[in-house]
């Protein structure tokens, strides 16, 4: 990344990427939670806020590198250890808890009925949520803050769109969030908790419809 610009303010020093990014990180969420259409489908419109968007201020505004976002292959050997384990330990746990009647109430209602597209469309939702909070915000934030501080601050937003979920998953998510920051700084890439994430989320559909198990 390039060098820091920053602009005081009553003595108060205001570095102006980091702010960006976290006005970026609050401002997006809040447009994708109150539902504003951009192209009528909600991976679609949420592939726009959360990739498309960032990535023009990467490049045009930051004028920085995507890689130094994460979007990158990595250090693919640990990438994958972390994903293998993270799924296998998330199966199993999911065998038990997407099958409780709450999580089957809300996801039958969310779940689609094609098991292909279900894939597809879980897939095209969780790259671009992904890339926003273990990419753009957390590589963004670690740059000025460290790693550790940006590994649990990029997990709080992301906690907070869970809200409307079953309660157990919401309350999860902070750790959940944490993990996946955890990972994807590790392996230097955010590709390895989108495939995580693809896989829990698909799988808990899966489950709870009764597709699975």
């Amino acid at each position: 990344m390039k060098e820091r610009i920053t602009m005081t303010i009553g003595s108060v020093e205001f570095d102006l990427k980091l702010t960006l990014i976290i006005i970026m990180g609050t401002i997006l969420p809040m447009i994708d939670y109150y539902n504003h259409r951009i192209t009528g489908t909600k991976a679609y419109d949420r592939m726009v806020l959360y990739f498309v968007i960032p990535m023009i201020i990467i490049l045009l505004v930051f004028r920085d590198r995507p890689s130094e976002y994460g979007f990158r292959i990595g250090d693919w050997r640990t990438g994958l250890i972390w994903t293998v384990i993270g799924c296998i330990a998330m199966a199993v746990i999911l065998y038990f808890v997407a099958r409780t009647p709450v999580m089957q109430r809300y996801y039958a209602a969310k779940a689609p009925d094609n098991v292909l597209y279900l894939l597809y469309i879980t897939a095209v939702d969780l790259f671009g949520w992904e890339f926003m909070w273990r990419g753009f915000l957390l590589f963004g934030m670690a740059a000025v803050i460290g790693p550790g501080p940006a590994i649990f601050l990029q997990a709080v937003p992301f906690a907070f769109m869970h809200l409307g979920k079953p309660e157990l998953e919401t309350m999860s998510t902070i750790f959940g969030g944490a993990a996946f920051g955890f990972i994807a700084w590790q392996s230097g890439s955010f590709l390895y908790p989108f495939l995580i994430h693809w896989f829990i989320a698909s799988l808990t559909m899966l489950i709870a419809t009764g597709r699975v198990g």
